[in-house]
């Protein structure tokens, strides 16, 4: 070997090796450290509810010992009937659902599929109403409803929301797009009509983008509270506006909060179980990373 070769040094596997373990163990650490924190609020609702009011007085949030159902008991007996806006949500969000997939689905169609005179700036100013925020529509939104009578009633609820969105417009626009076009000119080939193509090719072949608006859809909705407040009017309230009219002037009322919570949790988590996986894909799918 002459003096002029280079030095070969060896590899250090094993400290490559221990850098990767550290690593590994740092970013579990971290998920873990985020889950906890993630799941400590829910911890928090469940333990209060089934506390008795007077052990959470005394002892604020602890082992409910014994667990007692008191407080879902008492929500029955309140002003504001829990069950009464547990079937209004129910009501609303089943609607809002069913007519926003149904309309977004003909809407998006029409702007992937169909030609027609200024269809790419009709969409784009379509589009453009995502980036306005909803404090800004909510007030002249309101009075629209008032004067035309919808004021406190169940369908002031719904209206604002069943012709579709843009955001499940502007999702399933690009899914249909997607779709060859030598699929339709076969369906169209094989005498079906526009309404045969969409719901005989377009829409089954879009069956996860469309579930997946579907749960979007209903974990929304199924959470809005500021419409509903601004517009029920204390007349009509769903389960968010039920929940907060526990709260009185006087007194808290934590655990009937709490208990509230939880019941009004309980189907997203059914939800979730059931439709895990397609929910991890609709993450995907909205681009958030």
């Amino acid at each position: 070997m002459t003096a002029d070769a280079p030095k070969i040094e060896p590899r250090l596997v094993g400290g490559n090796r221990g850098m990767r373990w550290l690593g590994s163990a740092a970013t579990y650490v971290v998920l873990i450290g985020a889950a906890l924190l993630t799941l400590a609020p829910f911890v928090l609702a469940v333990l209060t509810a089934f506390q008795e009011p007077r052990q959470f007085s005394s002892q604020g949030v602890s082992l409910p010992l014994p667990p007692t159902i008191e407080n879902f008991v008492a929500l029955g007996e309140r002003r504001v009937s829990f069950g009464e806006a547990a079937a209004v949500t129910v009501g609303v969000v089943a609607l809002v659902t069913v007519g926003q997939l149904l309309f977004s689905i003909m809407a998006a169609f029409a702007f992937a599929r169909l030609r027609f005179p200024g269809r790419n700036l009709l969409f784009w100013v379509f589009l453009s109403t995502l980036m306005v925020p909803q404090v800004v529509t909510v007030i002249p939104l309101y009075f629209m409803m008032s004067e035309a009578g919808f004021g406190g009633e169940f369908w002031g609820l719904v209206l604002p929301f069943l012709f579709g969105s843009p955001y499940a417009v502007f999702l399933l626009r690009e899914q249909f797009r997607q779709i060859p076009q030598e699929l339709v000119d076969a369906m169209r080939i094989d005498g079906s009509g526009t309404w045969g193509i969409l719901f005989g090719l377009v829409v089954p072949l879009s069956r996860s983008t469309i579930v997946t608006l579907l749960l979007i859809t209903v974990v929304s909705h199924w959470n809005n509270f500021m419409w509903p407040l601004m517009i029920g009017q204390n007349r009509i309230h769903v389960l968010t506006t039920a929940t907060a009219s526990l709260q009185e002037q006087y007194s808290n009322n934590t655990t009937l909060v709490m208990a509230a919570s939880v019941l009004a949790m309980l189907p997203l988590i059914v939800l979730f179980v059931i439709f895990q996986k397609q929910i991890v894909r609709s993450i995907r799918i909205s681009g958030f990373r």
